[in-house]
């Protein structure tokens, strides 16, 4: 039997969602919990990979069983009991035996807080910018991003992937309250490191540093030392994942 695994998680104290020879993971914190609630080895594969401090609000996961899960939702709140408080287990439910939470995602949506005001409350999961930022030039970058193109400008070099081509569907920034902004964006995949490129080239449009034709340019020439900065981790969101078929 195959399970799909609805959970979110504060990526904090991790580094990133893959397990680690060294570090702490999400994958090997989740695999623990697994294996000591059903007492059996249990290994868990997720629909993408966060980097280190790198929030879900959604992460898919699944895992196979031997036999069905006679009670789920005691399950849940077992698991829920011993995981730590940054991860949380939202629903657990059987799904065809050849579903996969990576390679059946259709679309993924990643969301990048900026507060422009400092904030006490805000600094652990938004990114601070004491500088004045044009975003409405932002937006029209942003929008040079849509459609179906080779992201290596925006890609963490030396990666496993076969291609680093994207469709790229949403992307835009809107304001949330007078000191708040949020980056949206909804792709087929996702490159490593991508999102956080993206938005270090796109405050670099929105301080002016560098124009329009500019960031055009930088997706055109495929050449990671000509985009920004990457972002910091902490203020990013892996925020919706979608399949062809219903994902409770």
């Amino acid at each position: 039997m195959r399970y799909f695994i609805n959970l979110a998680y504060s990526g904090a104290n991790y580094n990133g969602w893959q397990i680690q020879p060294n570090d702490p993971s999400v994958q090997q914190t989740l695999e623990a919990a697994l294996t000591t609630v059903l007492r059996h080895p249990v290994a868990v594969t997720g629909a993408g990979r966060t980097d280190t401090a790198v929030n879900a609000a959604m992460m898919i996961a699944h895992f196979d069983a031997d036999t069905p899960l006679n009670d789920i939702n005691l399950l849940i709140r077992s698991l829920n009991g011993i995981l730590p408080r940054d991860i949380a287990i939202y629903s657990i439910f059987p799904v065809h035996p050849n579903a996969h939470a990576r390679f059946d995602a259709t679309s993924r949506t990643y969301k990048y807080y900026i507060h422009t005001r400092k904030s006490p409350f805000l600094h652990a999961h938004s990114w601070f910018c004491p500088r004045q930022l044009d975003f409405d030039l932002m937006n029209q970058a942003a929008q040079l991003l849509l459609g179906k193109a080779d992201f290596t400008s925006f890609s963490k070099l030396h990666t496993d992937v076969k291609t680093n081509i994207c469709t790229i569907s949403h992307a835009r920034w809107t304001q949330t309250d007078p000191h708040r902004w949020v980056f949206t964006i909804t792709a087929d995949r996702f490159l490593r490191n991508m999102v956080r490129a993206i938005v270090g080239t796109l405050v670099d449009v929105g301080t002016h540093k560098i124009t329009l034709e500019q960031f055009r340019q930088i997706i055109a020439d495929r050449n990671r030392s000509l985009a920004g900065q990457s972002m910091p981790g902490h203020a990013l969101f892996l925020w919706e994942i979608t399949y062809p078929y219903a994902v409770e």
